[in-house]
């Protein structure tokens, strides 16, 4: 499998797992603190990582060098956790995840500024469909919501945590300096869980963990394993042999898996006009993949 190949498998694990925590999310979102939350998740997440790297590459001295790099990437991807969290307080699981969709069109003006990814008319037409057909999702399908434009707030606080998502992807190529993914990843998770420790500290002592519900502690171990560690090592590889627009259009999935988990949780489907966008979502999936791609270069710009 070619390089690139590797990168798109990458990328379908990754938006199965991160599929789950938005539905898993919602569940638990008003029993916890999303900075007490996120700053758990981090924990656990890097003490995974940190044995996955001591296991098979080691930490080199080497990558301790400018660790202002981890402690931005930290920042971008805590940021985005936390606000996720906040708006899956009221923000429907489906919904949620239609906004997240929105971020390979943010993506892809953030290569080109930080990288100079070129996005391609076919990608931007890609995009546009893809865009569409989120929208049509976050406003569950009716037209006179459109016309206003009227977003939940849930949307709306999520929609920023996005733009975080958004810049982080094009950020991990622009900061790494050949160190393994694996490795970069543990960086990312220890600066993240060093300025959540500090951001959340009285919500951490307020939060009463030994009397927390299962399905809090079950939702803690999923985000952080699967959601967070597992889905940090993918998106770094991935954004290592793929343009940021196409790492993020795969983010054009996770409504459908989404659907899935509600389902699986018991939960009723969405009506047939809002799987409309879903569908529209998946066909900007399509177009993107099948958009003409030169081997991506790490730390290089890549023209498509």
């Amino acid at each position: 499998m070619t390089p690139q190949g590797r990168g798109h498998l990458a990328m379908i694990i990754f938006t199965l797992l991160v599929a789950g925590s938005f539905s898993l999310g919602s569940i638990v979102a008003n029993q916890i603190a999303p900075l007490a939350i996120t700053a758990g998740r981090f924990l656990i997440a890097a003490v995974i990582i940190g044995i996955a790297a001591l296991a098979t590459t080691g930490l080199p001295r080497s990558a301790a060098q400018s660790p202002w790099r981890y402690a931005v990437l930290g920042g971008l991807f805590a940021t985005y956790f936390v606000l996720m969290f906040y708006g899956l307080k009221t923000a429907d699981p489906v919904s949620t995840s239609a906004v997240f969709t929105l971020t390979p069109v943010m993506s892809a003006v953030a290569g080109w500024v930080l990288l100079r990814q070129i996005t391609t008319p076919r990608m931007a037409f890609a995009l546009t469909v893809g865009a569409i057909g989120a929208l049509w999702v976050i406003f569950r399908a009716d037209w006179q919501s459109f016309r206003a434009f009227e977003i939940g707030g849930g949307e709306i606080i999520f929609f920023w945590g996005c733009m975080a998502h958004a810049i982080y992807t094009p950020m991990v190529r622009k900061l790494n300096r050949g160190e393994p993914a694996v490795v970069f990843t543990f960086g990312t998770l220890v600066s993240g869980c060093v300025i959540l420790t500090v951001a959340g500290w009285s919500d951490i002592r307020a939060t009463d963990w030994a009397n927390l519900p299962l399905i809090v502690w079950v939702s803690l171990l999923y985000l952080s394993i699967f959601a967070t560690a597992s889905s940090f090592v993918l998106v770094q590889f991935a954004a290592l042999r793929l343009p940021s627009a196409k790492v993020m259009a795969y983010t054009y999935l996770i409504p459908s898996w989404v659907i899935l988990w509600e389902i699986a949780l018991g939960r009723p489907a969405p009506t047939v006009m809002v799987l409309v966008g879903v569908v529209l979502t998946a066909i900007a999936l399509v177009l993107l993949l099948k958009s003409e791609e030169q081997p991506a270069k790490d730390a290089a710009p890549v023209s498509e």
